[in-house]
């Protein structure tokens, strides 16, 4: 793996419009992580059994880890995290499937390959694509799939895109995203200020996040630190995060997600989702506060259930053993 050193973190800042008051602007911690990057483990060390793979797509190169046996299942991670968010969830799930828990690209050790103009690079309908990619190069005809945020934004759109290869959706703490986009109020949009901030052109986003990578993921991740999400995984989250590539990446997410991702979803509203789908998401967060979250995902499926979970957010980390207590059943049936 190429270690990034700072003069290649300053030539991306630069050739990304962030400049080199965002590389030069490291916190004490940021620096202590470039120091451990030499050493990092690849993520295997969080993934007991599981090996750490790579894949190389025709579109982009896929970070990902694999164990288990059993019918396959893969986990796609939100943001601002990268795979190693299921940590506390797989190794329990491959004790009867098989696992794949994979980085999205743009995100964590995946590839982060230019947005374009219109932003298709970053569509819902490419990243999916990548995964259902790397699922049939592992043999895998048709699978489970389990998103999270972002990843659960991937996947609803897999199941559209492939309804052939998705056997079972289960999608956590989203509503779809043309209808969160379709009913903002003032509520909603201070409570997902980063929906509105994240799409704006760049390198505006890019180069406030970059100012100060770590300060931002803190504040995004860090109520969570160390009770549900522990130092030294934080640690990898951060060193995934603040490469500028990542920033810039993750923005096109975003701005994709507000511009063609709508066409795509706009074009298939109609047409229900078949399989079963299963939809969870925290009764402590927005989604629980602001939507009817199971109603709104059964005007999507035709087979939908789903629940809330004593949670935030981040539903695999804060409450692992509530999440795999619905999960498993539902994978297995």
């Amino acid at each position: 793996m190429h270690i990034r050193t700072r003069r290649d973190v300053l030539k991306t800042a630069v050739s990304l419009g962030v400049g080199a008051v965002a590389a030069d602007a490291l916190s004490a911690s940021e620096k202590r992580a470039s120091s451990q990057e030499s050493s990092a483990p690849g993520n295997a060390a969080f993934f007991p059994g599981f090996k750490p793979e790579k894949f190389e797509g025709n579109r982009a190169t896929i970070n990902y880890v694999i164990g288990g046996s059993g019918s396959p299942v893969l986990l796609l991670h939100g943001y601002p995290e990268n795979h190693l968010m299921w940590r506390k969830v797989a190794p329990e799930l491959a004790k009867s499937h098989t696992v794949v828990a994979a980085d999205l690209r743009g995100y964590g050790d995946s590839s982060k390959p230019a947005g374009g103009g219109d932003h298709a690079a970053y569509s819902k309908r490419e990243m999916a694509q990548d995964q259902v990619e790397l699922m049939r190069r592992l043999g895998f005809a048709s699978f489970a799939v389990v998103g999270h945020d972002r990843g659960g934004r991937v996947a609803h759109r897999m199941a559209r895109d492939h309804r052939e290869v998705v056997a079972r959706l289960a999608v956590l703490d989203i509503i779809p995203t043309y209808t969160l986009y379709h009913s903002v109020s003032r509520e909603t949009a201070t409570a997902y200020y980063h929906w509105f901030f994240l799409i704006q052109p760049a390198p505006f986003p890019e180069t406030l996040i970059g100012n100060s990578a770590e300060f931002y993921l803190r504040r995004s991740l860090g109520p969570l630190i160390p009770a549900a999400i522990e130092e030294d995984v934080y640690a990898e989250y951060l060193r995934t995060f603040r490469d500028p590539a990542a920033i810039h990446a993750t923005c096109e997410d975003y701005r994709a997600g507000a511009s063609i991702d709508l066409d795509h979803d706009a074009a298939d509203l109609a047409d229900k989702i078949t399989c079963p789908l299963l939809a969870l998401w925290g009764e402590k967060g927005p989604m629980h506060r602001f939507y009817d979250v199971l109603a709104t995902w059964k005007d999507r499926g035709t087979n939908v259930s789903g629940k809330a979970l004593p949670a935030g957010h981040f539903l695999a980390e804060e409450k692992p053993a509530e999440l795999l207590e619905e999960l498993t059943p539902f994978l297995k049936a």
